[in-house]
């Protein structure tokens, strides 16, 4: 399957709703799902677990070519994220994994290295892909592309609850600095900063709740790929 299989492409920072409104927009369409940002988490850990150095380009872009990954789906319809036969779908959310995956996502030989497995999601009907670069770099030619954001004191606030409710346990103060970090560096990199697609629909969720984005976001699919749903 290729270039005819439709993508809706999801970006936008991180806490700005994108990963669960890619979900449930693919539980809704039926769609495969893509989330991108997974696959930098995952290497984030595993170069963690193996100490290397977060900058060593060439041993992460050789981990990355060779890491054993799965995205496989439970009885309960969620995503399980599988590395080397163990299931880390828990240990990639911490704030540590994401700030490792933001750290190896500014290196080129990575991400030129995980960038077809991403564009291997691409399978009929169609896919749901969420991350930073989906509609600029990874599927450019997506009919649908659409760009979430929130100010960075509600994505701390979805942060804080959100890793609260997995148990994991969170300090508000601190995910707001680790989160304005985390723009800047996605922004500044010098490969496939985070910045809207010149054509993308861009949605500011700030104060509006996951049911309506979702509506929001399924209005401009429908614009855009002439689908009813």
């Amino acid at each position: 399957m290729g270039m005819d299989v439709p993508v809706i492409a999801i970006d936008g920072p991180s806490g700005s709703g994108k990963g669960t409104i890619a979900r449930l927009l693919a539980e809704r369409l039926g769609w495969q799902l893509l989330d991108s940002g997974a696959m930098y988490r995952v290497l984030g850990l595993a170069a963690t677990r193996r100490d290397m150095a977060l900058d060593d380009e060439r041993a992460l872009t050789e981990l990355a070519q060779d890491l054993d990954v799965s995205f496989e789906v439970d009885e309960a319809g969620e995503q399980r994220v599988v590395l080397d036969g163990d299931d880390v779908s828990t240990a990639i959310r911490t704030e540590e994994a994401g700030n490792a995956a933001s750290k190896v996502a500014v290196l080129p030989a990575v991400r030129k290295a995980l960038l077809e497995r991403q564009r291997a999601f691409r399978r009929a009907p169609g896919l749901v892909a969420d991350g930073r670069d989906m509609g600029t770099v990874v599927f450019p030619d997506a009919p649908c592309k659409i760009y979430l954001t929130a100010s960075v004191e509600e994505r701390a606030r979805r942060r804080y609850n959100q890793l609260n409710q997995q148990g994991l346990g969170g300090n508000l103060s601190a995910l707001l600095k680790d989160i304005a970090e985390r723009d800047r560096r996605d922004s500044s990199r010098s490969v496939a900063p985070l910045r809207p697609a010149e054509d993308a629909t861009i949605l500011d969720t700030t104060g509006i709740a996951v049911d309506e984005v979702l509506e929001r976001v399924l209005e401009a699919a429908e614009a855009r790929l002439r689908f009813e749903h």
